[in-house]
């Protein structure tokens, strides 16, 4: 390979190539780490090493060694004493105190990672477009000292975007907002992945955060990658759901509203699987996803008769997992649903594994409660 083919990174994957330490004070941070999935998390207790992780990818650390690429660009190879500066990576780093220019207002901001855009000879979106995805116009003159927290991190997402990132790096994204503010920033998030489709990277250690942003995550404990895989995989692992459930374990399903009846909205998930969920600020085409906990579901080899649970959800037990919580053991009974094989975790004890004599590849039923979905994420 001629070195002008070397420094550009030619034949690596189109996506992300990381193998990098960086010395900490109570551990060395290793992380290798290769994928071509444009939706990345990582995952991981505060301590972990998660925030020094994205500072790396985006040129801040300059006690890291080793190698970062990107879609083929090579950003850090220590090895050969490169090292490309921030400004030149093309990321868009929004960091957990979002960081906003105070003697600028919300358009101001903006218009910023514009320039910064043109600057670099980037394509970027328009900031009208910005503004309307993200729901800034009505603010666009507003002195950013006097926003909320979450219209803060809105508008720090809005400035990456219009500077062209050519990846988006996100750390802790919903961190120090309420529940409420949480699922409408989450709901923003979501929507800035589809209208835009600009690669993310995203650090959390709120379970579900990091199961609806991601298509591909890793986790970290202590510097070092604990696991790797599917987000619906990897938080299900015995040795990762303690720590999922610790931190907001939740299974995830998502859909279209088809009906609002009795104050109960009707989810379509996948053909003929339906969620009945409540209904509160939702109308029929509404795109949701809803959160329901592991322990929260029954699961029966039956179908259900005679019950007020109005969720039934029938599908094949693919695999049982025993696992630790701070309750005790549990078994984690993995559930595909429909066509796709959506899996799905419910929580059971052994004496009911034994009970019903469940075994991998039987037709069950997950059963849950109306008043146990957790509305989410909200799209129109």
């Amino acid at each position: 390979m001629s070195a002008a083919g070397q420094e550009n990174g030619a034949g690596v994957s189109d996506g992300l190539q990381l193998d990098v330490s960086v010395p900490l004070d109570r551990f060395s941070l290793r992380v290798r780490w290769e994928t071509s999935e444009p939706s990345l998390g990582v995952f991981g207790p505060s301590g972990a090493g998660k925030t020094t992780l994205i500072e790396t990818i985006a040129g801040l650390r300059r006690g890291a060694t080793g190698l970062i690429r990107w879609r083929g660009r090579t950003w850090l190879d220590t090895a050969r004493g490169m090292r490309l500066p921030p400004e030149r990576r093309g990321v868009g780093y929004v960091p957990q105190d979002s960081l906003l220019f105070p003697h600028r207002d919300v358009t101001g901001n903006l218009l910023a990672g514009r320039r910064r855009a043109a600057g670099a000879g980037r394509p970027a979106p328009p900031v009208e477009r910005v503004l309307e995805v993200l729901e800034l116009a009505p603010l666009r003159r507003r002195d950013v000292g006097t926003l909320s927290g979450g219209e803060r991190k809105r508008v720090a997402l809005g400035r990456a975007l219009c500077s062209g990132a050519g990846l988006l790096l996100l750390d802790e994204p919903l961190a120090g907002l309420d529940l409420p503010l949480r699922r409408r920033i989450l709901s923003y998030l979501l929507r800035v992945r589809d209208e835009f489709a600009v690669p993310t990277l995203v650090v959390s250690h709120d379970a579900v955060e990091i199961r609806l942003l991601s298509r591909e995550l890793i986790v970290l404990s202590g510097g070092t990658l604990a696991a790797r895989g599917r987000p619906e995989e990897v938080l299900a692992r015995p040795e990762i759901f303690p720590l999922a459930r610790a931190e907001g374990f939740e299974n995830i399903l998502s859909g279209a509203v088809t009906a609002i009846a009795d104050g109960n909205a009707v989810v379509s998930i996948a053909p003929e699987l339906t969620l009945t969920v409540p209904g509160r600020g939702l109308a029929p085409g509404d795109r949701v996803s809803v959160g329901l906990r592991a322990e929260d579901l029954i699961l029966a080899v039956q179908p259900p008769a005679g019950l007020s649970a109005q969720i039934d959800l029938p599908g094949t037990l693919r695999e049982l997992r025993d696992a630790d919580s701070e309750e005790g053991p549990v078994v984690l009974a993995i559930v595909e649903l429909g066509l796709d094989r959506l899996p799905v975790v419910a929580a059971i004890t052994r004496q009911a594994v034994r009970r019903l004599d469940l075994r991998p590849g039987m037709a069950v039923h997950l059963i849950g409660k109306t008043q146990a979905c957790r509305l989410l994420a909200l799209s129109s």
